[in-house]
């Protein structure tokens, strides 16, 4: 249930530069995948989970293992509720609205929400979308948080919630995320997105703010290049 706006904490302007294209998500083979203008096509996150290093792969296995296969499971179930109200109290805010979830996870994901407005937001100064599909044609597609100018650069951003603080060499994947947004950004609109930012709360309300700018920033986007050209040749397809 939506309550009246409360007022927004920060000045930001709305600018609907762009026509972002309507889409639809389906599981293709257990992946994620997007139509849009008339293609279907892998998500970003499938791609990079498709290609994640074989060290990635065994840190997490050694995680389960450690832990057990039901707590995991708990924990990666409790972390993607409480991931999806915080996104929901964060694009209710973006438009003027405010979202009531009175359930225990909707309650914490609403002061981990706060805490990103409160300390993530005051440099967001144009909104040129808030939950919009991006796609590169015959690659890839997927659905960025938040595009628009960020401490004065063309920006992707994005909102992620963690169990604990992380450091920025621990979310690569991230980085490379927002980069291949920006692609897709670039190449559909001819903008020059240089900087991705990612606003992260604890759901103990820990923010941290982690940004990727100019030449790391094009890196990332060489980085995120080869990780697509490893998924296809995977999939035995140009």
């Amino acid at each position: 249930m939506r309550e009246g706006p409360s007022g927004p904490f920060y000045i930001m302007k709305w600018n609907k530069l762009y026509k972002y294209p309507p889409s639809t998500r389906s599981l293709i083979e257990g992946s994620r995948h997007y139509d849009v203008s008339n293609e279907i096509l892998p998500s970003v996150t499938t791609i990079l989970q498709n290609t994640q290093s074989d060290e990635k792969k065994a840190s997490l296995s050694e995680w389960r293992r450690k832990v057990g296969e039901n707590e995991a499971n708990k924990i990666r179930d409790e972390a993607a509720t409480r991931g999806t109200a915080m996104h929901e109290f964060l694009e209710m805010y973006l438009h003027g609205e405010k979202l009531l979830d009175l359930s225990s996870e909707g309650q914490a994901a609403r002061g981990m929400a706060r805490t990103i407005i409160e300390q993530g937001l005051k440099e967001l100064k144009e909104v040129w979308g808030s939950e919009v599909t991006l796609f590169y044609p015959g690659l890839y597609a997927g659905q960025t948080d938040l595009c628009g100018i960020y401490s004065g650069r063309e920006s992707i951003i994005d909102f992620k919630q963690t169990n604990k603080p992380k450091k920025a060499e621990w979310i690569e994947d991230y980085f490379l995320q927002l980069a291949g947004y920006a692609l897709a950004h670039d190449c559909i609109y001819k903008t020059c997105v240089d900087q991705g930012v990612i606003l992260m709360c604890s759901k103990d309300g820990f923010f941290q703010k982690f940004t990727s700018t100019g030449k790391e920033f094009t890196r990332h986007k060489h980085k995120f290049l080869a990780r697509v050209d490893q998924f296809y040749k995977k999939k035995g397809q140009k």
